[in-house]
């Protein structure tokens, strides 16, 4: 007879792992040491010691890192595309290594993958919609996807985004850090951020040294 803790357990799918539509996760499964690993380049999605960090460390502690992380070869080691915050949980935890998966990626695919494997997390910032949808946005250019409009509603497809809102994020990339983290902070709305990023540089500048803290910007 069963337990009912038995009666609880479900195979996960692949698309389920690793919040790609991939059915297929081709690649060498293996265990890479820690100092091999370097983080995805201009990875948008902020790493933190918080109190979800802290859980996954026990995790890692009690059970180990039950999903292997996305890889792919570099110069130098290998490159994470999936997996930056469990590789900090193994580090946090005294792990010399992480189970991985290699995968032979180009830098779009890569990209896409890396997105759509965080995007539908909790708590995202702003900031870091905003800089993930935009190099989900050119990469899929790059793989040749016919107009934008076309393009936007692909790249928010996968967190339920519409076009338009990805258009959004996509401008508040275009902010200097200092109103970026106004709008992190909801000193300033996302609207009025749209509307401040077809400013200049210089501009943006100005309006940080104006911006009333605390306050909100909602132009």
């Amino acid at each position: 007879m069963r337990s009912k803790s038995a009666e609880k357990i479900k195979l996960t799918s692949y698309e389920e792992l690793f919040g790609t539509e991939e059915s297929n996760v081709e690649g060498t499964y293996t265990t890479v040491p820690l100092s091999q690993l370097r983080p995805f380049k201009n990875h948008p999605f902020k790493v933190l010691d918080d109190e979800k960090m802290q859980e996954t460390v026990e995790s890692v502690i009690q059970h180990g890192i039950i999903q292997p992380g996305i890889v792919r070869p570099c110069s130098d080691g290998y490159e994470v595309v999936a997996g930056h915050r469990r590789g900090r949980a193994c580090e946090l935890a005294g792990k010399p290594d992480m189970p991985v998966i290699i995968r032979d990626l180009d830098d779009d695919a890569a990209t896409v993958l890396m997105v759509d494997t965080n995007i539908q997390r909790e708590n995202l910032l702003p900031s870091e919609k905003a800089r993930a949808y935009k190099m989900k946005y050119e990469a899929l250019k790059h793989q040749g996807s016919k107009g934008d409009k076309h393009t936007a509603d692909a790249v928010g497809e996968k967190a339920g985004d519409s076009g338009r809102t990805v258009q959004r994020y996509i401008r508040l990339a275009s902010l200097i850090d200092g109103l970026l983290e106004l709008v992190d902070e909801g000193n300033i709305k996302m609207v009025a951020g749209e509307r401040l990023s077809y400013l200049k540089e210089e501009e943006q500048e100005l309006v940080l040294e104006a911006a009333p803290l605390p306050g909100c910007i909602a132009v």
